[in-house]
């Protein structure tokens, strides 16, 4: 027969791995800092910008980068998005990797999810190739409508784009990804089997070319809006990469806990003498 010490003990073994867990939980939902100030053209709705509010928001961040009321990190952060801006503005979305889901209504073979090829150009059946280079995601359906409707007679066109993301790190499955440039960050982690048991979620972040382009506070509360792939300027190539937290075993955590309330405490609790 288990003996009152025995019972006893269990329990405090129990109770720290059910600690453990709380701490992880806490740890992946913890509270994220207040949003650094947006431009008010930015609309959260919008899952994708078109040329115009790109401009709109393109002039904000300048402002903003220059604004000395502002703090320096907040400024360099807006700064870095200003560029990001400048290079959609200037170069357009569809890169090369990325795919297109086409459907032109009573045309077959033109509806369908066709490669970008190099070149960026979009390879279509009895058409050949289209130039996609310097178009926006929020253009790509009216660029595509002109394009077709110089083989097809007023073609009905709808297109969506998708582009090609990378997860790394603390995901169960992690890989290349193509996802509509609608999704968000928490979609587009769930098809790379979602965060390990060791993800760090407050040290997510996102890279292009081993540059980060977005972290930290802004990143997360971007993520806590509901900013879209395309709200945040990602495109083919970039890396969404998820830390491991520190490894935090079971002595340390029971250390954490003496040190809080103190053993005797503790263990007179456990025993239900106090």
């Amino acid at each position: 027969m288990q003996t009152s010490v025995g019972r006893s003990f269990g329990r405090l073994v129990i109770m720290f791995r059910n600690l453990a867990s709380v701490l992880v939980l806490a740890a992946l939902a913890g509270p994220v800092a207040a949003q650094s100030p947006m431009p008010d053209v930015f609309d959260p709705g919008r899952s994708q910008l078109s040329r115009e509010q790109l401009q709109s928001l393109l002039q904000s961040y300048t402002a903003g980068s220059k604004n000395t009321a502002y703090t320096a990190a907040y400024r360099e952060r807006t700064k870095a998005q200003t560029q990001l801006i400048k290079d959609r503005l200037e170069n357009g979305d569809i890169q090369v990797g990325d795919k297109v889901e086409l459907v032109v209504e009573g045309q077959a073979p033109l509806t369908a999810t066709f490669n970008v090829d190099p070149g960026r150009v979009l390879v279509l059946p009895a058409i050949g190739p289209i130039p996609v280079a310097g178009v926006l995601r929020s253009e790509l359906e009216t660029h595509l409508t002109k394009q077709i409707s110089r083989f097809v007679v007023e073609p009905v066109v709808h297109a969506h784009s998708l582009v090609r993301v990378t997860i790394l790190g603390a995901v169960n499955k992690p890989g290349f990804f193509v996802v509509p440039a609608q999704s968000l960050i928490p979609d587009v982690l769930m098809l790379a089997g979602g965060p390990s048991g060791t993800a760090n979620m407050q040290g997510i972040k996102v890279t292009r070319g081993g540059k980060t382009i977005w972290d930290g506070n802004t990143l997360q509360a971007a993520i806590v809006d509901g900013w879209t792939l395309d709200q945040l300027s990602l495109r083919a190539g970039d890396q969404i990469e998820v830390p491991a937290q520190a490894s935090r075993n079971f002595v340390n955590i029971a250390r954490t806990v003496l040190m809080s309330v103190g053993p005797t405490v503790l263990l007179l609790r456990l025993l239900h003498i106090i």
